[in-house]
C-alpha cells in the first residue's frame, strides 16, 4: 500500500486590510487509536518504543527526506513522498507505515499518511484503524470535502487518510485534475 507523506506547509498569511482572507471553518476530524502492540510485534518502528537498529535505519532515511522537504535545499514538491515498487508484497506499506511513524515523532511536523494502494490498501487494517471512506470517494463525489476524511491518530503528529472505496474508475479519477486539487489542499 503506497503513501504519501506531507508534512504541514507553513501557515499562510492573510492580506492585511478590508481583503483580509477570512479563516477556514474549523474541522472536525475523526480519532483512532492505533493498536501500538500489534504493531510492535510485527516489527513497526514505534516513538515510544525502544531504539531498535530498523529505528534508526528510518531515522537516518528520514533526516534526509525532511531536508529536501523542509530543510535549507528543501526541494519544490519535497513534502510529497511516495512510497511504491512494481510488484506486491515488496515492502511498500511496512516501508511508509514506518517512515510515517518516524516522522510524527518529530516536534514540528505533522504527518499525513495516505492509503493510494486503492485495489488493495492495507494502512488503516495494519494500523488497527476502520475507515471505509477515503480518497477514492472524495475524487469521485465532488461535494465530499476530503479533509473530513482524514482520521487524526493517537500517534503525536500523525494523522491518516484511507483509500476509500474502490471503483472501475480509479485510473482515470487518479489521473483527473481534480486528484491534483486534492493533493495541493491537503499539501496546503
Amino acid at each position: 500500500g503506497g503513501g504519501a507523506l506531507v508534512p504541514p506547509a507553513p501557515p499562510p498569511v492573510a492580506a492585511a486590510g478590508a481583503d483580509a482572507a477570512l479563516p477556514a471553518p474549523e474541522i472536525v476530524y475523526r480519532t483512532a487509536k492505533v493498536n501500538r502492540a500489534d504493531l510492535i510485534d510485527q516489527g513497526f518502528v514505534m516513538p515510544d518504543a525502544a531504539i531498535t537498529a530498523l529505528a534508526e535505519e528510518f531515522r537516518i532515511v528520514k533526516r534526509t527526506l525532511l531536508l529536501n522537504a523542509i530543510g535549507p535545499t528543501a526541494l519544490p514538491n519535497g513534502r510529497r513522498i511516495l512510497i511504491c515498487s512494481a510488484q506486491a508484497n515488496e515492502g511498500k506499506t511496512f516501508c511508509a507505515v514506518n517512515l510515517a511513524l518516524s516522522m510524527a515523532n518529530e516536534r514540528d511536523i505533522e504527518v499525513l499518511l495516505i492509503d493510494g494502494d486503492f485495489a488493495k490498501p492495507t494502512v488503516l487494517s495494519t494500523l488497527g484503524i476502520e475507515g471505509p471512506v477515503g480518497l477514492m470517494d472524495a475524487l469521485a463525489d465532488p461535494d465530499i470535502d476530503v479533509e473530513t476524511l482524514v482520521i487524526k491518530t493517537d500517534v503525536g503528529n500523525l494523522s491518516v487518510l484511507p483509500s476509500g472505496k474502490y471503483t472501475n474508475e480509479a485510473t482515470e479519477l487518479i489521473a483527473a485534475d481534480r486528484t491534483r486539487a486534492i493533493i495541493e489542499r491537503l499539501s496546503a
